[in-house]
């Protein structure tokens, strides 16, 4: 009964779980061996094609304005007068949810503190200053990751949407590749982009469940250890099976407004908590420090610095965006039908980047001015212990216990939707683009990303998943570039066709009179 209600595309699907159990194996089994591998298929990557990296996404973001503020931004996804599926209250929620959740509560102290209290080797960043540690933190979480999801998002809603085509990667390369989305190369594509996904996403749990069992061992006499933090995996991927079973305008779609609830009540209070003026004054400044800086920091490659830096940080988050691409695009393409082109970028781009900014600098600016004040115990606690660094910075605020137990509350259910918003993505994708892919597929893929982020973790911590994420975005980085010159081809095409068809019908008017 179970074979009979499962709807695969047999070459994804297979192919993707057989090459995802080969290197879980290969990780478990020869440890040593694997992290060598691995560690070194990371150093080729960031010294080789960091170039590629910074150049693709500065395209990316270019391509995005460009769709926003172009003639083709009416374009609908759907028919030309086809209402939004999903409110605009909703939409935010869950495209927000699912496109920086865990990394938010992770970075949101432990970012501005790193890069205030070391030197980095972003363009004009120095020791000590906060401007420039907020402008590298909204340089990695700003314009340039959302245009990596609008360009993948987009071009799945307008395939699916306007041109009737399944919702799957290989289909937007279809004015590329013609027939051949339905032979091996197609295949290949969205295998590629299952990868992407599960490693993204693991990436993103394996963080978050490092960060609870942070604040669990905080508050409590739970141990901070492997052991405890795949207990966490088994428990929270339990919950994340139970929403995606119920379906993303039930589970999905109210846990996605539930954490958002609950994450705007945290932020309200540290907001109150802190120097609230000044913080209204900071956000207004570093957005426009940030703006300023923008062109020469959207270029730098590091390449007059000797360091490790890119990779650490700008490589690893370009990495993080590309592997999630896949999985964000998907899920805000699934919720966006409706909208226009235009409506698509202007909301993905500008409202989720300006909350984050407001995140970053409320949490990043709170941290620095109690640094500033003597408490350099949250320095301490960032530089050796980064998950415990949020927990660290609310003991210095009042009603200590609630907020950290909220902040857990948070994690928990960014974790649950991310988890479920991926097993949802890659259930469409490995059954050949299914608006609403078979139940028991997205359990099996949400007990696939809980293994992965447990191998990853066992393999060694945050290392790991960074390796790994800029390992598995590297091919998928070019996939994303054809997608965007795929879009603009059918886009531009469609216009013309409109344009003959109107010329054709005024010539024909004419002659009837």
């Amino acid at each position: 009964m179970i074979l009979k209600d499962l709807k695969i595309n047999k070459p994804i699907f297979f192919g993707s779980s057989a090459l995802i159990w080969v290197i879980l194996f290969f990780a478990i089994f020869f440890k040593k061996t694997s992290e060598i591998v691995f560690t070194q298929l990371y150093e080729f990557i960031t010294v080789n094609f960091s170039w590629w990296y910074i150049s693709c996404v500065a395209m990316l973001l270019l391509f995005s304005l460009f769709l926003m503020l172009s003639r083709f931004g009416d374009i609908r996804f759907g028919e030309d007068h086809e209402k939004a599926e999903f409110g605009f209250g909703a939409w935010m929620s869950m495209l927000f949810s699912a496109g920086m959740g865990i990394g938010l509560l992770f970075y949101g102290v432990a970012e501005p503190v790193l890069h205030y209290s070391t030197a980095p080797s972003s363009p004009g960043a120095r020791f000590g200053e906060a401007s420039h540690a907020l402008k590298t933190t909204f340089f990695h979480w700003g314009i340039h990751a959302w245009s990596i999801y609008i360009v993948v998002g987009g071009a799945l809603a307008y395939f699916t949407y306007r041109k009737g085509l399944p919702m799957s990667i290989r289909y937007t390369l279809k004015p590329l590749i013609g027939d051949q989305v339905d032979g091996p190369l197609g295949w290949l594509i969205d295998i590629l982009a299952v990868l992407g996904t599960i490693f993204g996403v693991a990436t993103s749990l394996g963080l978050g469940v490092t960060q609870i069992n942070s604040g669990l061992s905080y508050l409590t006499d739970i141990p901070n250890n492997v052991y405890t933090q795949l207990f966490l995996i088994a428990f929270i991927t339990l919950f994340a099976t139970i929403s995606v079973v119920t379906g993303i305008k039930k589970g999905i779609k109210l846990l996605s407004q539930a954490n958002i609830v609950v994450a705007v009540i945290l932020l309200s209070f540290i907001f109150i908590e802190g120097p609230t003026i000044r913080l209204l004054n900071l956000y207004v400044e570093n957005i426009g420090i940030y703006l300023q800086g923008l062109p020469n920091v959207t270029f730098h490659t590091s390449a007059r610095n000797d360091t490790p830096w890119m990779g650490t940080w700008t490589l690893f988050y370009w990495g993080w965006w590309i592997a999630w691409a896949p999985f964000v695009g998907t899920f805000i393409a699934r919720i966006s039908r409706g909208r226009t082109i235009r409506e698509f970028v202007a909301g993905v781009l500008i409202v989720p980047t300006l909350a984050t900014f407001f995140w970053f600098t409320v949490f990043g600016e709170t941290a620095i001015a109690l640094i500033e004040a003597g408490h350099t115990d949250i320095v301490t606690a960032v530089q050796e212990n980064l998950p415990v660094a949020l927990f660290v910075f609310l003991e210095k605020l009042p009603l200590t216990t609630i907020t950290s137990s909220l902040s857990v509350l948070v994690i928990f259910t960014f974790f649950i939707t991310s988890s479920d918003s991926g097993s949802y993505v890659i259930d469409m994708i490995t059954s050949g683009g299914a608006l609403n892919p078979p139940t028991i597929q997205k359990i099996y893929w949400a007990f696939m990303e809980g293994a992965i982020a447990a191998v990853l973790l066992v393999m060694g911590g945050l290392q790991a998943l960074q390796t790994a994420t800029i390992n598995v975005a590297l091919p998928f980085s070019f996939i994303t570039v054809l997608m965007a010159y795929c879009l603009y081809k059918s886009i531009r095409e469609e216009r013309e066709e409109a344009r003959a068809l109107r010329e054709e019908q005024i010539q024909e008017a004419i002659s009837s009179n």
